[in-house]
């Protein structure tokens, strides 16, 4: 298992590093007040949420590829754990931290076995249209988990839906300092990013609303904030942890990779092709891997490759890890001496930051882009979205692999097929394969755009004998082009040796094209080529054709 170290920092450019540093320092004003609500989520004490930032992303920089997958807390993990450890101890206390560390280290090693047996292909069947959909969505859901404390009113579901429905019903009870304060921070943002891009906007906000909150004391006007965060660096040591607890938490854990390799991945492969990056999938497994150990043994929790997270940093100009190496040292400069100044966060201030980065997510011109070129397309895009917004960030990444898969195998159970005519300067055109067309008297040049498998055979099948039964001249000679046909399966080959041999009583040959090494293995494994003949087995189209004009029987 080669290692490549620093994947996600090299090459270092010093303009660029820089940047990245600067992203980093912008990015700690919108992360570390996330974080402590993840926190919550999780169950933990708010410090536990600073803690997934400060050792897992130095682990994940050094065993990542990904230069813009941010690590650290994230809601989906954070809800999966505590719903199944709460029923074991209680929350925040000792008992329930140790168990948090357990999975943590539990999903560590399950994502090393992960990474021995290469499971970073999974992303591949992430195409880039449900990418698109499944980063809407999540942007989306976002934006509707901010507008609860952006209005200062309660909505403590974890299905976006019923948090809309609480949001709504609690109108009536509407905080208006607490929306007053959200309206200008979302608005200067906004404003600023048209206008002035490049200027730290989020951190600008974080200082000027913890000084003003301190000075005209917030609390007591009804809007709230962050609370107490204990300082200090985390101890580290091993989670102590008995066999017993190891098969107990072991499906917790399981569920928690899964979700860890299925976002991880989509959201490194989003941001890749964003920006025309190659990202190794099994090296980010193993990067997260190591990020998870380091969580274990720092009194974290579970921490994951976030898409809300990397979005914000894409937003403030992170392009590299080395970014997510300056948040981690902003992160120890808090924990050893600005934890206090903290505590006098507005939570609607961070809400109003998130909510403005969440709305980036939702890439409408790409969405416009993918309606008009291919509308199908479109409507697997919108789906995900909905199924994230409706459902969760999970099932929203399994939908979104099923609907690539789907995809995929609709297109090779009715690929494109089409008959070859020459024109009038001797050139091939192609053009339907319509029932009672021929390539010239006598000949039909066919092309089947797709692999022979056990779905698609009788489309074949069916589609060739329409052609020879309606042919307007008694037809001699079928030339199969099979230049986009590199596999046979089983089913298809023994409905293609039965046309074959039905085509060969009418008095009609058949000449196969363009037939590469791996088609012939596959008609010399079943048979096929006996059927044929080897003699009528070409490599290009040219000998195929050449072969019919010059009259070979026609049967054997």
């Amino acid at each position: 298992m080669p290692l490549n170290l620093f994947g996600g920092l090299r090459p270092v450019e010093p303009k660029r590093a820089l940047r990245d540093l600067l992203a980093g320092v912008n990015l700690s004003s919108i992360n570390i007040p996330q974080v402590l609500g993840y926190s919550r989520i999780a169950g933990t004490p708010v410090v536990a949420g600073l803690y997934t930032l400060l050792l897992p992303p130095v682990a994940f920089a050094i065993f990542g590829s990904s230069r813009h997958l941010v690590v650290a807390a994230d809601s989906a993990t954070a809800a999966i754990f505590s719903s199944s450890l709460s029923r074991l101890a209680v929350p925040a206390s000792a008992q329930y931290m140790g168990l948090v560390c357990v999975v943590a280290l539990l999903s560590a090693a399950l994502l090393l076995v992960a990474r021995i047996f290469k499971l970073g292909f999974l992303a591949d069947f992430l195409s880039r249209t449900v990418l698109t959909g499944f980063l809407a969505g999540v942007g989306l859901q976002v934006c509707i988990a901010m507008l609860s404390d952006m209005f200062g009113v309660a909505a403590n579901s974890r299905y976006s839906l019923v948090r809309v429905w609480q949001i709504m019903d609690g109108l009536p009870h509407l905080h208006y300092p607490t929306l007053a304060l959200s309206t200008l921070v979302a608005a200067s943002i906004l404003l600023g990013n048209r206008f002035a891009p490049r200027l730290p906007l989020s951190l600008v906000a974080v200082v000027a609303a913890i000084a003003a909150s301190a000075a005209f004391h917030f609390a007591e006007r009804g809007i709230a904030l962050v609370g107490p965060i204990a300082g200090g660096l985390p101890p580290i040591r091993l989670p102590k942890v008995t066999l017993s607890e190891i098969l107990e938490l072991l499906p917790v854990s399981v569920s928690c990779v899964v979700m860890i390799i299925a976002q991880s991945a989509a959201t490194s492969r989003a941001f890749g092709v964003r920006y025309h990056e190659s990202v190794d999938e099994d090296a980010d497994i193993l990067g997260l891997s190591a990020a998870n150990a380091a969580a274990a043994l720092s009194g974290a929790f579970v921490v994951n490759g976030s898409p809300t997270q990397t979005a914000m940093a894409d937003h403030v100009g992170a392009r590299t890890q080395i970014a997510q190496l300056a948040l981690a040292g902003v992160v120890l400069l808090v924990l050893l001496a600005l934890s206090g100044p903290l505590q006098y966060l507005p939570r609607c201030v961070l809400a109003a930051i998130v909510f403005n980065i969440a709305l980036g997510m939702i890439d409408l011109k790409c969405l416009r882009d993918i309606r008009r070129e291919s509308p199908g397309e479109f409507y697997l895009a919108i789906t995900t979205a909905a199924t994230v917004v409706a459902f969760g960030v999970e099932q929203g990444i399994l939908l979104a692999m099923a609907l690539s898969l789907f995809r995929h195998v609709r297109h090779s159970y009715r690929p494109h097929t089409m008959m070859l005519e020459p024109d009038p300067m001797g050139r091939w055109v192609p053009e339907p394969a319509t029932p009672g067309k021929v390539t010239e008297p006598g000949l039909i040049v066919y092309h089947f755009g797709a692999d022979l498998f056990y779905a698609n055979q009788n489309r074949f099948t069916d589609e060739v004998r329409a052609l020879v039964k309606q042919a307007p001249t008694p037809l001699r000679w079928l030339v199969i082009d099979a230049g986009a046909t590199t596999d046979i399966d089983y089913s298809a080959a023994q409905s293609l040796r039965d046309l074959l041999e039905d085509l060969a009583r009418q008095k009609i040959g058949t000449i196969f094209g363009r037939v590469n090494a791996y088609l012939r293995a596959d008609m010399d494994r079943h048979g096929i080529t006996a059927v044929v003949g080897s003699e009528r087995i070409f490599q290009t189209l040219h000998e195929a054709v050449a072969a019919a004009r010059t009259g070979l029987p026609s049967t054997d």
